[in-house]
């Protein structure tokens, strides 16, 4: 499915240099790319690390490298190359947005860090995404299971008695994407009231930190250190896995509203006006208390009739899907989760953005790039410059 040529795209008519690779970089590109800019990736010789990062393939391709890089073009440029980095230079220096996740300081010696390549482009957005950021942690390499690791989010994650897990993304690689991609397009609005451009730097474990949203709260507002409570919430009840007739059940009860709906429907009203269950901060202290009466209404229950029964009174609640499932309820429910790029061989099917805009188009036009195959186009164009 490709856009409509006749809508305007959001980013149209920016230029972004991708020095980045890896996820949380050229995710942050791929997003400006479907937004209408045009992306150079520039590549060692080598390739972007996820190329090689398989199973799963397509037609011998990543996919882990494919779910990142639609949209761009791929140039080989060697920066020890004294000609191929005099082209990195003039491709920066034409460009609105730069994009680098290079250990803190690295590009500085080929003269492609901030303040070097600023003197030529003023109003160049330029992107910096880090492990650890650029004080003490700055020699430290950044990988999103380190920083799962040591941010305290694999502290929460399994069973209590269990040991701790990663999740089942690169959750803060993907985070620091979003954050970056937030930074550059705050820092070309104000370069539209300035017409200077800035220096917009996130690091993974600043992205951690943010996006545990109230379990870091939780330390740094009241003290409290949270720990792993397997599904279970730590400030909600019920919010987590129950088990119904045939299989285990999400109910998400957020609110007394909503508890008392699921006691209608389980046939419980002497349950929601017991003065132990009747308020969110009651029903928490006595999850234990309260659990026995739900686990034994549940179990009269098929999963997908309590489902129906339950959203229909307003109580949030999903099964636990696979991975496919979950494609296919997002198209069962009109999301349009896929998008096609490319034709023929290189014909591929991946997820779309999922941003829409009332008066503007997101875009699909090119599937993501072999290494270098742009590299003549790209070459001739820079030197022509």
């Amino acid at each position: 499915m490709n856009s409509s040529q006749n809508m305007a795209k959001p980013l149209d008519g920016l230029l972004v240099a991708d020095l980045s690779r890896v996820l949380a970089g050229p995710y942050c590109s791929m997003l400006l790319a479907d937004m209408g800019a045009t992306v150079i990736k520039v590549e060692s010789s080598a390739g972007d690390d996820t190329r090689t990062w398989v199973p799963p393939t397509k037609d011998g391709v990543a996919t882990y490298y494919m779910s990142i890089n639609r949209n761009k073009k791929s140039v080989v440029l060697d920066f020890g190359n004294p000609d191929d980095l005099a082209l990195v230079k003039k491709l920066v220096s034409k460009a609105d947005i730069c994009l680098e996740n290079f250990k803190v300081g690295g590009l500085k010696k080929f003269g492609l860090d901030y303040e070097s390549v600023s003197i030529d482009n003023p109003s160049l957005v330029y992107l910096s995404i880090s492990g650890f950021g650029t004080a003490e942690g700055a020699w430290l390499p950044g990988y999103d299971l380190i920083v799962q690791a040591v941010s305290g989010l694999m502290s929460l994650t399994g069973e209590p008695d269990g040991p701790p897990f990663r999740a089942g993304i690169s959750v803060f690689d993907v985070m620091a994407g979003l954050h970056g991609t937030i930074g550059v397009l705050a820092a070309l609005n104000q370069r539209a009231q300035t017409g200077r451009g800035q220096h917009v730097e996130v690091n993974l474990l600043s992205s951690a930190m943010s996006g545990l949203v109230n379990q870091t709260a939780a330390y740094t507002a009241a003290g409290v250190v949270p720990f792993r409570m397997g599904n279970a919430h730590p400030s909600l009840f019920p919010y987590e896995a129950l088990p119904t007739k045939d299989r285990d059940l999400i109910i998400a009860a957020g609110n007394d509203k909503q508890f008392h709906a699921l006691c209608g429907v389980l046939g419980l009203d002497d349950v929601a006006k017991d003065p132990r269950f009747a308020i969110n901060a009651d029903r928490t202290k006595n999850r234990e208390e309260l659990r026995p009466y739900l686990l034994e209404k549940l179990a009269e229950w098929n999963s997908d009739d309590l489902f129906i029964a339950l959203n229909k009174v307003g109580v949030p609640c999903g099964p636990i899907n696979s991975i496919g499932d979950g494609v296919e309820l997002a198209e069962k429910l009109g999301l349009r989760p896929r998008v096609t790029v490319g034709e023929g061989e290189r014909e591929v099917t991946l997820v779309r953005n999922p941003i829409t805009f009332s008066d503007g188009e997101l875009d699909y036009r090119l599937p993501p790039p072999t290494l270098g195959e742009h590299s003549d186009e790209i070459r001739t164009w820079l030197e022509g410059m």
